[in-house]
C-alpha cells in the first residue's frame, strides 16, 4: 500500500516552554503526513476524515533547527477505515522520536462512512 515521506524543519516558532519541538506541533505534522497518505491511496483527499490519532509515542525530544522526516504507511483498511502507521526520525538518523498511528475514515458528501475499495496486499 501507498507508503510516503514528508520532512519539517523546525524553526522557532515550533518550540515549547523547554525549546524543544511542541508535542502540539508535531502532532500536527504527524496527522497532516498520515493524511497524505490515504488521500494518496484514495486519490479522494475531500472524502476522507480523521477519527482517531493513537498511541502516539514521544521517545525523544527535537530541536530548533532539526530536519525531521514523518514516514507513514498505510497499515491496515476496514470497510470504511484506513489506518496509517507513522514514524518520526530527525537529520536523517535511524532512531525514531516519535512512533504512532492514526485512522481515517472515508465519508461520502453527507458526511457518513462509506467504502473506499482500498485492499492490502498480505505480502506487504
Amino acid at each position: 500500500m501507498k507508503s510516503g515521506c514528508i520532512a519539517h524543519l523546525v524553526k522557532s516558532e515550533d518550540l515549547n516552554h523547554h525549546g524543544t519541538l511542541f508535542a502540539g506541533r508535531m502532532a500536527e505534522w504527524f496527522v497532516e503526513a498520515c493524511f497524505i497518505a490515504v488521500a494518496s491511496a484514495t486519490r479522494r483527499p475531500e472524502s476522507i476524515v480523521c477519527v482517531s490519532l493513537q498511541s502516539l509515542e514521544f521517545k525523544r525530544p527535537a530541536n530548533k533547527g532539526d530536519i525531521i522526516t514523518i514516514e507513514t504507511c498505510v497499515v491496515e483498511v476496514g470497510r470504511t477505515s484506513i489506518t496509517v502507521q507513522g514514524k518520526v526520525m530527525r537529520n536523517g538518523e535511524a532512531e525514531h522520536l516519535v512512533e504512532g498511528q492514526a485512522k481515517f475514515v472515508h465519508v461520502d458528501a453527507n458526511g457518513r462512512a462509506t467504502p473506499h475499495g482500498l485492499v492490502v496486499d498480505a505480502a506487504e
